[in-house]
């Protein structure tokens, strides 16, 4: 993949992790949302943090929560992780609830 279509892919992404960390939060989830650039990070009650990020020099896009670090490669248009096969907004999902105390699914539209 080109630097530039990975640039698009990983920003089109990044807005929808944004976007839907966003309507999760207009529930019952207590987060606050930052985005600074590639990088948005999640900050919960318990002052836990769920960071996700693009890496254009691996073309991947990162994920660091209290459970770890997960790594995220786009394959038939889905970000996959490369160690257990999860899909990003899935894997997203379980993380934003384990940390927010709240069942969440996060989704792109």
């Amino acid at each position: 993949m080109s630097d530039q279509a990975f640039q698009r892919d990983a920003e089109a992404t990044l807005d929808a992790i944004e976007a839907a960390i966003e309507r999760a939060a207009d529930g019952a989830l207590d987060v606050d949302v930052e985005r600074q650039g590639n990088v948005i990070t999640m900050s919960f009650e318990d002052d836990s943090k769920v960071i996700v990020n693009s890496h254009s020099a691996a073309q991947e896009i990162w994920v660091a929560a209290r459970s770890g670090g997960f790594h995220y490669r786009l394959r038939d248009g889905r970000w996959i992780d490369g160690r257990s096969g999860d899909e990003l907004f899935a894997a997203l999902s379980r993380l934003v609830s384990q940390q927010g105390g709240v069942a969440v699914v996060l989704a792109p539209r």
